[in-house]
């Protein structure tokens, strides 16, 4: 009878220790958790407050705030997602007005033929459809070689690569010669990295005839908008 005794009681005493470890488990699971909540709660405006900074940096990097008097933030309306443009997901386009009279239009959009995959851009295109200028936001292109697309890393600081798209439209470079001096068109390109060139100003091309066609569309909708392409008739 002894032994069944000590069996039972090592049993009980296992469960014991069982249950108490799944309770202190449990309790630092619950107090990490709402630590956790309470971190994002703290922290969160500071999240979004620098969030919001960035992409104002960004937006004036290709739109001078002389040229505008609204709120970009407040006077926004949201993109579906628009194969022209590059996109897969819906994205936010941001409307600058001068005296309540349309000044420019600025997007995102992005080139998925790059040599190293996706060139992501940002683009100020104003109302008379001139590209004001543009940015890369994001890339994998080789270092050294094909990263020259972003003003950071081009080696000309007087004049970087990007910067030969400003203020120009079709008006002034037809549509037809949006393209590199390789593929017979206006814009210049480093030579053994053309493929990178090639992808932001074929994207950029695209981007301006969007913005053109539909300016006056974007413009119509309210703050806060969505604007999705019109269903073709069947």
């Amino acid at each position: 009878m002894t032994e069944p005794i000590e069996i039972a009681r090592r049993e009980s005493s296992a469960l014991r220790i069982s249950v108490r470890t799944a309770a202190i488990l449990l309790a630092f699971t619950l107090v990490f958790t709402a630590l956790m909540a309470g971190t994002y709660r703290a922290t969160a405006p500071l999240v979004a407050a620098s969030a919001l900074a960035e992409k104002l940096r960004l937006i004036g990097e290709v739109l001078p705030p002389s040229l505008y008097d609204n709120d970009l933030m407040a006077d926004a309306i949201t993109l579906a997602p628009q194969k022209a443009l590059g996109l897969d997901d819906q994205t936010r386009a941001w409307r600058a007005r001068k005296n309540g009279k349309p000044v420019a239009l600025v997007l995102e959009a992005a080139a998925l033929d790059g040599y190293s995959g996706r060139i992501s851009l940002i683009l100020a295109i104003d109302a008379e459809g001139r590209l004001l200028a543009q940015r890369v936001t994001a890339h994998k292109e080789t270092p050294g070689l094909g990263d020259y697309i972003d003003p950071k890393k081009d080696r000309n600081k007087a004049r970087p690569w990007i910067t030969q798209f400003s203020n120009l439209g079709f008006d002034s470079v037809p549509r037809e010669k949006w393209r590199v001096k390789k593929d017979g068109g206006r814009f210049d390109q480093m030579s053994g990295a053309t493929i990178s060139a090639r992808a932001v100003t074929n994207a950029s091309g695209r981007a301006l005839t969007w913005a053109v066609e539909h300016h006056d569309n974007l413009f119509a909708l309210p703050a806060n908008g969505r604007y999705e392409e019109p269903r073709s008739k069947p």
